[in-house]
């Protein structure tokens, strides 16, 4: 929808590469070290959507400079998450430019600006695509600059850090992100507290709870529908229509924001969407990488998740990669990874910036190897 508005005059290696519904990148280097990739593919159009940009985090040349981390979880269609993909490093660097740092207000400038034009793409399309109101994306970020590590979520992605234990072999999990989530009591009660009036504002259907029995997330970007009340009639779809009116929204694109310190101690992130999360639990994720060598990293942990599903539904893990896009949704969802090792040398400010990164996850650079 929008061209890309960072095309370095030295790039990295930006290619992928392409096994059936798997595409992966096993290693590459970003400002503060290496980095993995991996998404498999579910839905009949892939809706997880991603990226990692490392160089020069501003519009001007002057600004800082760091790697950029995004993973977004579409639903309802591709549309919002790519969007996101294509526009919010894009007002992310013009923030930076405008306030000539880097902070958590920058990065939720950038959620924000990218949620407004996204609505205003929604009404530009109403007539001709009113689906498009229905459609939206979970949006995790991370920003490594300075020695600090600046997360912004909104929705149920999750970034997990590994922290090694000195005089202990083990690295221990520590999850970093906040996910709003029905299934969770405090996304409940702050759902509660923000509709006192509607008793339908969190309903458990099909033994999970949902916003108004309708979708899980409390924050994303996009689904127009229940932020804009001109959005919730026809000709949207019925299923998607409120039987009562709202004045207020009921979701919200607002990320939880967290900055945190990197440590000497601090190994590893992984950033992934719930579909990985949804087989493997944070330690789990984090000793896998712990024992592995770092080349693939990304793709054995989608091949781990993978196998737990194949299992859970008492099939092998072969068969499973037999199924077809789609069909496929029926055993597990579109899973992202990206694992960014943390080189505490680059970290404290030895880096060199002469090679700068720009990939996305699954994206039309993919190749086969």
């Amino acid at each position: 929808m929008v061209k890309s508005c960072w095309k370095p005059s030295i790039e990295g290696d930006s290619r992928g590469c392409l096994d059936g519904l798997l595409w992966y990148k096993d290693m590459g280097q970003h400002v503060y070290g290496d980095f993995s990739m991996a998404v498999v593919q579910a839905n009949s159009l892939l809706e997880d959507q991603s990226q990692l940009e490392s160089g020069l985090l501003s519009s001007s040349s002057s600004g800082p400079y760091g790697t950029f981390i995004g993973v977004y979880d579409g639903h309802g269609g591709p549309e919002a998450s790519s969007f996101i993909n294509n526009n919010l490093f894009c007002n992310f660097k013009s923030f930076v430019s405008e306030n000539q740092e880097m902070s958590t207000n920058v990065l939720r400038k950038a959620f924000l600006a990218t949620e407004d034009k996204f609505l205003s793409l929604v009404r530009k399309q109403w007539l001709v695509k009113p689906q498009m109101a229905s459609v939206g994306s979970c949006c995790l970020t991370g920003v490594i600059c300075n020695g600090l590590l600046y997360i912004a979520n909104a929705g149920d992605s999750r970034v997990v850090l590994g922290r090694s234990v000195r005089g202990a072999k083990e690295v221990i999990a520590m999850q970093l992100s906040t996910e709003h989530n029905a299934s969770f009591d405090a996304v409940r009660d702050e759902l509660r507290s923000l509709h006192p009036y509607d008793p339908q504002i969190v309903v458990m259907k099909h033994k999970v709870w949902r916003v108004k029995g309708l979708i899980q997330i409390s924050r994303s970007i996009g689904d127009a529908y229940l932020k804009k009340a001109e959005f919730n009639k026809e000709p949207l779809l019925p299923k998607f229509r409120l039987h009562e009116p709202f004045r207020k929204p009921i979701l919200s694109a607002e990320p939880s924001l967290l900055v945190h310190k990197l440590h000497p101690d601090d190994q590893f992130l992984i950033f992934a969407s719930d579909g990985l999360w949804e087989h493997l639990s944070n330690q789990q994720a984090v000793r896998i990488v712990q024992t592995s060598p770092r080349n693939g990293i990304a793709r054995r942990l989608v091949k781990t998740a993978l196998k737990e599903a194949a299992q859970k539904r008492e099939m092998r893990y072969s068969d499973l990669n037999k199924i077809d896009r789609g069909v496929r949704r029926h055993f597990h969802d579109d899973i992202t990874v990206i694992v960014v090792f943390l080189d505490p040398h680059l970290i404290n400010g030895s880096s060199c910036y002469n090679s700068p990164m720009s990939i996305k996850g699954g994206g039309r650079l993919a190749s086969r190897c």
